[in-house]
């Protein structure tokens, strides 16, 4: 807790002697952090934030179970990338934990019960994994939407729709890249084929028009298909040669 001549000096930023209470200047590094699912770009470090923003990366493995050490983190973000393996129960300790984001992975397995035991968790996102039985009641885990558990491979129970009794499975999802690849592609054969029906379209259009207006114009359309005709059937020649 901050005493109350903390918090009449509002935000405080890292300058070179924070640690040793000197006045040095500050550490002037831009950086751009989600937090709660919002977008913020800081152009100075924070004091009062911990932030662990690992998001949009291609870090493969298994979370470490010793990140539930980082007793003072207010903020973990390790979304879209290739991490596999259970949730670790570990970060059940994270007491000081407001958000966290997990989505687009490769995690399996059910969702720790130890999350529950989070006092401060506002924003929670386990969506685009491979997660599946109940997901866990109580406290704040009762007032996430759906969108926090979204195309998994079995979860079941509040908020979503689908029971204990339910036994459709979604495919495991896409990685973020792959997806990515996917939607050029469908992109870009469904451009080329309306592309070329119109082409197709337009070049018939503009054939008949010419065709009608020849046609009109000369007030003889028979002759006009008679001599279509005439050009496809050209006598044929033929020379005998007598033996």
């Amino acid at each position: 807790m901050k005493s109350s001549e903390d918090d009449q000096k509002g935000v405080e930023y890292m300058t070179e002697d924070s640690f040793f209470e000197g006045k040095g200047p500050y550490y002037v590094h831009s950086v751009s952090l989600v937090i709660k699912g919002v977008d913020y770009s800081l152009e100075r470090v924070l004091i009062t934030r911990t932030v662990i923003d690992l998001s949009s990366n291609r870090f493969e493995g298994q979370i470490p179970e010793n990140i539930g050490s980082l007793h003072s983190l207010q903020t973990l973000s390790l979304a879209h990338n290739n991490f596999s393996g259970p949730i670790p129960k570990a970060l059940g300790n994270l007491s000081m934990l407001e958000s966290l984001d997990l989505s687009w992975n490769r995690l399996e397995g059910t969702i720790p019960m130890e999350l529950v035991n989070l006092d401060f968790l506002e924003f929670l996102n386990f969506s685009e994994n491979r997660l599946v039985g109940p997901i866990p009641r109580g406290r704040h885990f009762d007032t996430f939407g759906d969108d926090s558990y979204r195309r998994n491979l079995d979860l079941r129970g509040f908020p979503l729709t689908k029971d204990c009794g339910d036994t459709e499975a979604l495919p495991p999802p896409a990685m973020p890249w792959e997806a990515e690849e996917q939607y050029d592609d469908s992109e870009f054969f469904d451009g080329f084929t309306w592309k070329a029906v119109l082409l197709g379209y337009g070049c018939a259009l503009v054939l008949g028009l010419v065709m009608g207006g020849l046609i009109f114009s000369t007030g003889k359309p028979s002759t006009i298909v008679e001599e279509s005709f005439k050009l496809r059937r050209r006598p044929r020649k033929w020379i005998h040669i007598g033996t």
